[in-house]
């Protein structure tokens, strides 16, 4: 499971390929919940691929933790984000996951 460090983003807009990469999940599962959770993607390109802005990374990112990894339903996960006081709870385990994970992969890459 892989959380997007936000600050390491340097691009303006990602498409939906990259954005289901940078999370290890299907494309089919950004769509679901573009639907589910009543997000707007603010731009598409001529073929009509979804962009997503930084953002709307942030949204998905949130909804990605409260989903995946600390297993919330999706109902549970949509009451959450109107939540206030557990949004700052999430913004603290998404930094907590997110700086484990770069010290494993560079871990990964020392041992190799």
């Amino acid at each position: 499971m892989s959380i997007i460090d936000i600050q390491s983003l340097t691009k303006m807009y990602y498409s939906i390929g990259e954005l289901s990469k940078m999370l290890e999940v299907n494309a089919s599962l950004l769509r679901f919940w573009e639907k589910e959770f009543g997000l707007k993607v603010s731009k598409r390109n001529k073929k009509g691929n979804r962009l997503y802005s930084v953002k709307e990374i942030e949204v998905i990112n949130r909804i990605y933790a409260l989903v995946k990894v600390n297993g919330y339903t999706l109902d549970g996960a949509k009451k959450a984000l109107k939540d206030k006081s557990v949004q700052h709870e999430i913004d603290e385990t998404q930094l907590v996951i997110t700086k484990l994970s770069e010290i494993k992969k560079r871990l990964i890459n020392l041992k190799s």
